[in-house]
């Protein structure tokens, strides 16, 4: 019993399925899609939110500061090297599994039904939080930007309902039952599905508009903060450069190293991909590197815009989001300026949602293909 439980999948296997079409996906992705769909998995929440703690800190850790640049360049180093194994293993293993597959040709059936859960935990689950958190900002965002306020019953879900004051109590009430149900986070799951059942080629193509709209709204952050603040007045405000030393320095990349989960998603669709061998590779590492490149730089605008101190003040008493906070501070009579930045949380929050809940049935896929799952999950519809 331990020796099937155990038991590994050859590569002959699990490469078998690919000559079936009623059993496979269809290749039509090439390295420019594949790293777009990296872009949009990791530029999201992480950039436009958890920027703010890793530079100023809190009760718990102390802030990066300044130094926040060497923090994602740490924490590049460390993705870089799980990036290069991921690289590799899904230019083996062309199969939409990821780490699913990898461990069941390698460790075993036990421990790659583990690894296919905990990877529905990432994906599936996950997004419950991220879809949540898309429907807080797209209200306040709708708010500021024009004035039309969603109520707050259409747009919370129940568990958090309870905890505010006042609004089970004011919402409408069907036979004595509060009706509180949000509709915003369910609404984008929703258009996501429809999006990703039409196909792959323009799932990808929709990620692409995302990640084109969130990378200009990075570089427009980027232009107006040189515009409103000259790169010698970052300068000063970049010291001290280690405010708390390299505990700071180490404690910020221990945080943004949220900012780069979700480039292991690329390798979910390693079977629509056309030359999976050079194309996953280029995706992956490449993405890493696009990213990188504007984490430290939007890293450095940012503690360039404030001194460390008032960073710190301004968010131990402020819930906004620090790059809005950022240029309210040096510019607060252009709130159409934190208006772009914040719809670009939303957009990059989009993208995040788009790429997970692609690669979620990916992995229901590949773990029924292996006979883990009901059969019914490893059907493939001839046309979407």
């Amino acid at each position: 019993m331990l020796r099937g439980l155990f038991r590994t999948k050859s590569l002959d296997d699990i490469l078998a399925p690919l000559g079936d079409k009623a059993r496979s996906l269809k290749r039509s992705l090439g390295a420019l899609e594949v790293t777009l769909i990296g872009i949009g998995a990791i530029i999201g929440a992480g950039i436009f939110a958890t920027i703010g703690t890793a530079a100023a800190g809190d009760a718990f850790r102390p802030g990066a500061g300044p130094s926040l640049m060497i923090s994602f360049a740490i924490t590049a180093v460390v993705c870089a090297f799980t990036a290069l194994c991921y690289a590799e293993m899904a230019a083996m293993v062309p199969i939409s599994g990821s780490a699913y597959t990898y461990t069941y040709a390698t460790m075993g059936e036990l421990v790659a039904w583990i690894i296919g859960w905990d990877l529905i935990l990432e994906y599936a689950i996950g997004n419950v939080a991220v879809a949540i958190s898309w429907a807080n900002y797209f209200r306040s965002f709708i708010q500021d930007a024009f004035g039309i306020d969603i109520p707050q019953w259409l747009s919370t879900d129940f568990r958090t309902a309870r905890k505010i004051p006042g609004l089970i109590e004011g919402a409408p009430h069907i036979f004595g039952i509060p009706l509180v149900f949000n509709l915003l986070a369910f609404g984008i799951v929703a258009l996501i599905t429809i999006v990703l059942v039409w196909g792959i080629k323009e799932s990808s193509e929709f990620n692409a508009v995302m990640v084109g709209i969130k990378i200009l709204v990075l570089l427009f952050f980027i232009v107006m903060a040189i515009y409103f603040v000259s790169p010698s007045n970052m300068a000063r405000n970049w010291r001290p450069f280690q405010p708390t030393g390299w505990g700071g320095t180490l404690a910020g990349a221990a945080v943004v190293f949220f900012a780069y989960i979700g480039f292991d998603a690329v390798s979910t669709v390693a079977e629509e991909t056309k030359n999976p061998s050079r194309d996953l590779p280029i995706g992956i590492i490449t993405s890493l590197i696009v990213c990188t490149i504007f984490y430290v730089v939007v890293a450095a605008v940012f503690t360039g815009l404030m001194p460390y101190h008032e960073l710190t003040r301004r968010l131990a008493t402020e819930q906004a989001e620090p790059l809005t906070m950022a240029l309210n501070h040096v510019a607060p009579g252009a709130r159409w300026a934190s208006g772009i930045v914040a719809l670009g949380s939303v957009i990059a929050h989009t993208a995040v949602l788009l790429v997970f809940q692609l690669g979620q049935p990916r992995i229901f896929f590949s773990v029924a293909r292996d006979g883990l799952l009901p059969p019914v999950f490893a059907k493939v519809h001839p046309r979407f």
